[in-house]
């Protein structure tokens, strides 16, 4: 059954309104009536459409990983004295821990 005109879930969502419900609505914790609207808008927003896309590319990347990196906690402790070191003598900071 077709909601009837007006009902919320026909009413269309700004871009506000997406912002603030992305994450749930990605994580499957919208109801219908947040659903339909914000499905509708994610397809015809090219700037919401990509910044959905982005979050579900983290996840699904999060999703993926079974090993935590052992080598990065020690690659930005190195970088961290390196900003301190640099604060305090001026010498040049390390540059940016690598991915």
């Amino acid at each position: 059954m077709r909601p009837k005109e007006g009902h919320p879930a026909e009413r269309a969502m700004n871009c506000t309104q997406v912002t603030t419900t992305l994450q749930a609505y990605l994580d499957g914790q919208t109801d219908e009536v947040t659903t339909r609207p914000m499905a509708a808008h994610l397809q015809d927003c090219h700037h919401c459409g990509l910044e959905a896309e982005t979050y579900r590319k983290i996840k699904d990347a999060l999703a993926c990983r079974t090993q935590p990196d052992t080598g990065a906690a020690d690659r930005l402790r190195r970088f961290a004295k390196g900003l301190l070191r640099h604060r305090t003598d001026k010498t040049p900071p390390h540059q940016a821990p690598e991915h």
